[in-house]
């Protein structure tokens, strides 16, 4: 059998946890962050864990994720 090509957007913008839960970064945090509130900003730090329908989307784009 052929080997299956993993999406590069998707291998540079998600990684997975160890329990198969994809990890992604917060949207919103890269420019006119003068309007957003200091709470959304404080919110957007880090990482954030994708809802199961999003991170169905996102493993079809990572066979070998």
């Amino acid at each position: 059998m052929p080997k299956l090509k993993t999406k590069s957007s998707a291998k540079k913008r998600f990684r997975l946890t160890g329990t198969g839960k994809v990890r992604a970064n917060v949207a919103y945090k890269s420019h006119m962050l003068s309007k957003k509130t200091q709470k959304m900003k404080r919110k957007a730090r880090g990482t954030m864990i994708l809802s199961d329908a999003d991170a169905r989307i996102v493993k079809s784009y990572m066979p070998y994720g």
